[in-house]
């Protein structure tokens, strides 16, 4: 028997899915793990928790799929991409806590950055806007601010990864420091034009570039698992960001096609071929692949909260005790009611990408209760998808090519949200038979690294099609409520002011 094992290391949670031969799931283990909030706007991991659940998740989906470690032919890495983890190169060890994709603690750094005006060459090079968001202000700051750090840094003792660069060393034994193309494109350190990391940008952040991993292609051989953790030493062939992942597992491998995917956050990738699109909307150029040393590129719009806004009905205001709820009490909602929930809970992102806007709702009446809370929360992951789809065709003709918006995560198995966010961007939303295209995206590539798998042409012919969702809503009404989001959205930015 042969399966192919993916990591999919998330931001509430770890799991380990076993795929076959055919790259049907076998079986999958999953396990959340806390989450801290140590001031406002700042959000972290602990390194061994993600570390420690990954571990945990893998044994107990081999232990469920009743196979041998053995038989595992090849590993494939996700991760939650732009988390920042610095760690003691001879304990392994983390010297500060990892710092979250969605922390804001270098907000004022960055301002000072554009200030200075160093943003158009960070664009030039990286692809991306000077933002909390990405790693590189969030490794210069536990360089600036753990005692010794810098120092340590500086002899050579102390090593920087995202979350898949950290696995990669402690699955390893500490003998690979690797990460792939689109991992290091995230990182605000990478020069995506070049294939190479920025001395220029690494001088101007004080970062010792002999911290940083080597990169790879997404399929590509980072090394052998240590037998004592997983039971076997078993090849790691695959790795990519999450949302490029869900690129490859949505078969997204034509310029033009896209497809974005709601977990925590909502991301939406576009492929565009061998042009690195310079955006004028505030999008993000990035890397969506990389094989045999050329790169794919891809427009991509970030919604920092997406499914985080289901979890924030469940764990802030306690009207639902678990997701599922949310569907059934926005369909309760009174229609007359049209409120407008601006999820920005730790900023905003694409098109506006203003760090310091907070959360908002509005249309508040003394009618207004649970369900309708629930459907606004729902509807402002479309509302946003919307404004991300408007940025990407103005941005390059290409977009208008497919008209097809494929999506993926947790979030896209709810018709209703799905049906309205086919309603209110005005096009048909295709929802794939197999959703974990995360797990499925990493699985395929070290499935046929190993020489398991197909290749990239008979793996899109295999795409299967679970359900498509078309318009409904009357243009008149689409544009009528669009129109209410966006006046919400300038309310909300303008009361940062």
């Amino acid at each position: 028997m042969t399966y192919i094992l993916a990591i999919d290391q998330g931001t509430t949670s770890s799991r380990g899915v076993i795929f076959d031969a055919d790259m049907k799931i076998v079986t999958t283990a999953q396990q959340e793990f806390d989450q801290h909030f140590p001031n406002s706007g700042w959000v972290e991991h602990v390194a061994d928790d993600l570390w420690s659940s990954t571990v945990a998740t893998v044994s107990g989906a081999i232990a469920k799929a009743g196979i041998k470690p053995g038989e595992i032919k090849g590993i494939g890495i996700t991760n939650q991409r732009e988390t920042t983890v610095v760690w003691d190169k001879k304990t392994g060890k983390a010297i500060h806590n990892a710092i979250v994709w969605q922390d804001r603690r270098t907000s004022e750094m960055c301002q000072q950055l554009k200030a200075d005006g160093f943003e158009p060459e960070v664009t030039e090079k990286t692809g991306l806007l000077l933002d909390p968001y990405f790693s590189g202000t969030k490794l210069k700051w536990i360089l600036d601010n753990v005692d010794g750090a810098r120092e340590k840094a500086e002899a050579g003792e102390l090593l920087f990864g995202t979350v898949d660069s950290f696995l990669i060393w402690k699955l390893t034994g500490g003998k690979r420091h690797f990460t792939d193309a689109t991992n290091a494109a995230r990182t605000m350190l990478y020069d995506i034009r070049k294939g190479q990391w920025s001395e220029t940008i690494c001088e101007k952040f004080g970062i010792p570039m002999g911290m940083l991993p080597d990169v790879l292609d997404c399929a590509a051989d980072f090394g052998t698992t240590n037998a004592d953790i997983l039971g076997a030493a078993i090849p790691i062939l695959g790795v990519a960001g999450d949302q490029q992942a869900a690129t490859l597992g949505q078969a997204c491998f034509q310029p033009g096609m896209l497809k974005s995917t709601y977990g925590t956050g909502c991301f939406a990738l576009l492929n565009t071929g061998d042009t690195l699109v310079t955006s004028q909307n505030r999008l993000l150029g990035t890397i969506a692949y990389q094989f045999d040393g050329k790169p794919t590129y891809a427009l991509e719009g970030s919604i920092f909260i997406a499914g985080a806004v289901v979890q924030w009905l469940r764990d802030g205001l306690g009207i639902i005790r678990d997701a599922k709820e949310t569907q059934p009490l926005a369909e309760k909602a009174d229609p007359t009611q049209e409120l407008y929930l601006v999820p920005a809970f730790t900023g905003i992102g694409a098109p506006h990408w203003d760090a310091d806007a907070r959360g908002a709702i509005y249309g508040l009446t003394r009618g207004s209760g649970p369900a309708e809370f629930a459907r606004a929360a729902l509807e402002s992951v479309g509302f946003q998808t919307r404004e991300l789809l408007e940025a990407m065709k103005n941005d390059w003709q290409g977009a208008e090519e497919k008209a097809v918006l494929r999506v993926d995560g947790g979030m896209s198995a709810s018709d209703w949200s799905m049906q309205f966010l086919s309603d209110i961007i005005g096009a048909p939303v295709d929802r794939p038979e197999v959703l974990e295209t995360t797990a499925l995206g990493v699985a395929w590539l070290a499935g046929m690294r190993a020489g398991i798998y197909p290749d990239m042409e008979a793996f899109a012919a295999n795409w299967a099609l679970d359900r498509r969702f078309e318009p409904e809503m009357d243009a008149e009404t689409r544009e009528r409520r669009y129109a209410g989001w966006q006046d919400a959205i300038r309310r909300t930015l303008t009361c940062q002011d």
